[in-house]
């Protein structure tokens, strides 16, 4: 599928996959300077990019497994959305959960965007749903495998 993007500044990167079987393509970070992120503190940063998410898909911003894992830093409300008729710049919140100050430079892999296709519903209100084996059942009702 091809998408349309749009570099708001010349030094924006362009979203790369890792390999030919990811599912997210990286995003850049784009600074003039290197950012610091105090401990449990978000800070916006910049991709200099703008993208044309098609009708009836979305853009998800995901944290890199890497970056959120092992450094602490991941997207601030977990998965960012793009909706196909936002045309500004994609801006990354990013969150450090860590206990350290850490460091983002011009070029940094920050977060990755997967275009996935969705269904818009319609909510119809009615006094009472079907009956499910589970019920009501959630928040670990159907057990866990960890010992």
């Amino acid at each position: 599928m091809k998408i349309n993007i749009k570099k708001l500044n010349e030094r924006a990167i362009i979203p790369t996959y890792g390999s030919d079987y990811s599912a997210g393509a990286d995003l850049y970070a784009l600074t003039d300077e290197e950012i610091s992120v105090k401990p449990f503190e978000t800070v916006f940063v910049h991709t200099g990019l703008a993208i044309e998410i098609p009708e009836g898909y979305a853009g998800l911003v995901y944290a890199r497994s890497g970056l959120a894992c092992k450094q602490g830093l991941a997207p601030a409300n977990k998965v960012g959305v793009i909706d196909s008729d936002y045309r500004g710049e994609l801006i990354v919140a990013l969150y450090n959960q860590s206990c350290e100050e850490k460091k983002i430079n011009y070029g940094d892999r920050i977060a990755q965007l997967v275009v996935t296709p969705f269904l818009k519903c319609v909510f119809s209100e009615v006094e009472e749903l079907s009956d499910t084996a589970r019920g009501e059942g959630g928040f670990g009702s159907t057990g866990t495998n960890i010992k």
